[in-house]
């Protein structure tokens, strides 16, 4: 009979007497620290699952003396090693034995219900705005890890509330923490934001953000009308909406919004994508203020405004995933560049040109970069109840692909 690996979900109570019976008939025990403590002082050779690598290599000679058990926190598919197993070892060859993952523990305590939360883990993973991540949902759960603290990120949360003048939201903003779950000192935090940055917590934790519910919108159609604007200097919403397509946004990821003006791509893009983080760049700062307007009207968190020149600011920016010229205060061929430098293979670069030196310039500059680039026009003309038409200046929409 082939051995088998039991992933044993451990409840913060402890192992179950089922549990220490499977641990008992296994030929090797795998866990964290804390786990193996749990089932205290026996003869079965136990090894730690990190450096997770050799942990793999110990499970893979150890099969073929009897079957192996795995301890994991909780549920061991939800966020937990459970997931890397099965990859490394196939379906056939792993059972699970799952309990109450310590977010749902967590969530009974704070009495809050959790079947309409974002659920995130900080563990490995690298959020390059995590105050939008959490505030782009008026309920989050998530793991912190040993970089972001509930403290640390209450403080990244009030910097960032604080840069787009929504101090506000912040005082109507609750931060819930468990600690050390089923423990002999577990603790539960209840507070503001201003008070959990004021806090320090254990390194074991579940934190729960709530902030005020907007009304359910629409992710696509805003007019020209309700986005803020100055001097009728707006992206026209016929042209928004095709140059979105031809950037084909991913749910996740960065996009470098260059040459912002008042924000509509920006927030438009931030809107259907919640987990996306956009840099809105822009010099001037009438516009910078329509941008932050634009953000705490619609809610669009995870849109960053920064100030200034594109290449003055660029190189302090994450990689992204997306780039958008909409303005290049005279900078083109250098935002090119460094776009091309920039973007993952299979990137996309988009501009849109309203003159002839950027309807010229553009695409010739992307195609000496090494970029696949293709033009399209769109002529927009609109007939009102008035029965008045309306025709305005065409706009080039050039569209770069990193190859390679």
């Amino acid at each position: 009979m082939t051995s088998k690996i039991n992933i044993i979900g451990v409840s913060p109570f402890g192992l179950t007497l089922p549990q220490r019976e499977i641990l008992g008939q296994s030929a090797l025990i795998v866990g964290g620290e804390r786990l193996l403590a749990m089932f205290g002082h026996c003869t079965i050779p136990t090894v730690g699952i990190t450096p997770l690598v050799d942990a793999l290599m110990a499970i893979e000679n150890s099969l073929v003396m009897g079957d192996v058990a795995v301890l994991a926190s909780g549920d061991p598919l939800f966020y937990g090693i459970g997931r890397r197993l099965i990859d490394h070892f196939g379906h056939d060859r792993v059972e699970i034995l799952p309990t109450l993952s310590s977010m749902q523990d967590a969530a009974s305590r704070f009495k809050v219900p959790w079947d309409d939360a974002k659920l995130i883990s900080l563990h490995g993973r690298n959020h390059v705005h995590v105050a939008g991540l959490l505030l782009s949902h008026h309920k989050s759960f998530l793991f912190t890890d040993n970089a972001n603290t509930p403290d640390v990120l209450a403080r990244d949360i009030l910097a960032y509330l604080g840069l787009i003048g929504a101090e506000g939201v912040s005082r109507e903003c609750r931060v819930l923490v468990a600690e050390n779950i089923g423990d002999a000192d577990e603790t539960f935090f209840s507070g503001t934001l201003q008070e959990a940055a004021e806090h320090s917590f254990s390194e074991l934790n579940v934190m729960c953000l709530l902030r005020p519910q907007m009304a359910e919108q629409f992710t696509l159609g805003l007019s020209e009308s309700e986005i803020q604007h100055s001097r009728g200097l707006i992206t026209k919403d016929e042209v928004r909406a095709a140059t979105l397509h031809r950037l084909r946004l991913s749910k996740e990821g960065v996009l470098w919004d260059v040459g912002a003006g008042s924000g509509s791509i920006a927030i438009e893009a931030g809107r259907m994508n919640p987990g996306l983080t956009i840099y809105a760049i822009e010099r001037k700062d009438e516009e910078l203020a329509n941008i932050k307007a634009n953000i705490r009207k619609f809610g669009c968190y995870n849109v960053v405004p920064v100030a200034g020149l594109a290449m003055d600011v660029l190189a302090r920016l994450p990689d992204p995933h997306r780039v958008f010229i909409g303005g290049n205060g005279g900078q083109l061929t250098e935002i090119i560049k460094e776009a091309h430098r920039r973007l993952l293979a299979g990137g996309i670069l988009v501009a849109n040109g309203d003159t002839q030196k950027t309807i010229t310039a553009a695409p010739k500059h992307m195609l000496e970069q090494g970029f696949k680039v293709e033009t399209g026009s769109i002529q927009v003309t609109r007939t009102g109840q008035d029965g008045v038409t309306r025709t305005f200046n065409p706009i080039t929409i050039i569209t770069g692909e990193k190859t390679g």
